[in-house]
């Protein structure tokens, strides 16, 4: 089995379909509450930093695949193409009307929690870049990353039970991206306060019902998400043994279709492509799993062999022409090949 990674091809292809739709302001699907009629606003508008991609997040988490790509392969053909958008995108008035936007009434639950993970996974990203222009690009990005770590400190107390379907605002994912941040960034207080979350939410599930999945919108798995969190949380032994009751069919691939990669039957169907993200994350999430398991673990052979098979079904996926697809799946992408 060998071991998954974004190549230099797979790395330019990547970026062309990144740069193009960071761009592509239209069509476009805002979340965005009109207080009255003289709110209307064009997309640019609303959002000079990410208004591409059709929506907020995903314009997000395409210039993070930007920023990884870019410092993955610093010889990408496209590097001075990604500098001079990152330059436009993350400049001082753009990231300022950014923050003005969340300042506004009814925007308390914009894009929570799924496009603030993703804010502050670029935000990481960039920081590791050990240039020049990343480390420019980093203090301009700050006050929108502080607005957003922000929000999780308002909103994370307040939430009493967590979201555990396999969508945007899965607690599990937001969680998990937000605490490789606040590691990354030394921000001590905001660790604390996602484990301490996870553990409330988390700790004491078992018997995860994963025969229910997947829904035929999910891009995530509710189940695995979860355990790719815990991961993070509990010390190693802790966790192969949290892991043993929560999914206690892993190493015999039980249930069958946690193991078996989803169907796309129409990847001209917005919801229904989400599928292929499933497939992706999924990969992602069962060699996170398996990394954290002690070696020898009877459980890690299983795990990979459904990573590799997922990644598979995943990629295919990728390069379909349909912008439905196209404007997000290459992130997911990246992430089972260099997560």
């Amino acid at each position: 089995m060998t071991e998954p990674t974004l190549d230099a091809a797979t790395a330019t292809r990547f970026a062309a379909l990144a740069l193009d739709n960071i761009v592509r302001e239209y069509p476009n699907h805002p979340q965005h509450v009109w207080r009255d009629g003289s709110d209307a606003r064009t997309p640019r508008e609303l959002h000079p930093a990410f208004f591409g991609s059709y929506d907020w997040h995903s314009c997000v988490h395409m210039h993070w695949l930007l920023a990884r790509i870019r410092r993955l392969h610093p010889g990408v053909r496209q590097r001075a193409a990604i500098a001079a958008r990152f330059d436009e995108h993350f400049a001082t008035e753009a990231i300022a009307a950014e923050c003005a936007y969340l300042a506004r009434p009814q925007t308390q639950s914009f894009e929570r929690t799924y496009g603030w993970a993703w804010l502050l996974k670029l935000v990481e990203e960039v920081g590791r870049g050990d240039d020049d222009d990343c480390r420019r690009w980093y203090r301009q990005l700050q006050p929108l990353t502080d607005a957003i770590v922000a929000r999780y400190v308002h909103y994370l107390p307040r939430a009493r039970y967590p979201l555990r379907y396999g969508i945007h605002a899965n607690s599990a994912f937001g969680l998990g991206f937000a605490l490789d941040y606040a590691r990354d960034a030394e921000d001590w207080p905001l660790e604390a306060l996602i484990v301490t979350k996870a553990l409330a939410w988390y700790a004491t599930d078992r018997d995860a019902p994963a025969d229910w999945e997947p829904s035929g919108s999910d891009f995530l798995s509710p189940a695995l998400m979860e355990a790719e969190l815990m991961r993070r949380v509990l010390p190693a032994p802790a966790y192969a043994a949290w892991l043993a009751g929560f999914l206690p069919g892993l190493a015999s691939g039980a249930p069958s279709v946690l193991f078996s990669p989803a169907e796309v039957a129409d990847r001209s169907d917005p919801q229904i492509v989400h599928l292929d993200g499933l497939n992706l994350s999924r990969a992602w999430c069962f060699r996170g799993i398996a990394a954290a398991l002690p070696d020898g673990d009877h459980r890690t052979p299983m795990l990979l062999d459904a990573a590799e098979r997922h990644l598979a079904a995943g990629l295919a996926g990728i390069g379909s022409g349909e912008f439905v697809g196209e404007h997000w799946l290459a992130t997911f992408a990246a992430l089972a090949l260099c997560a």
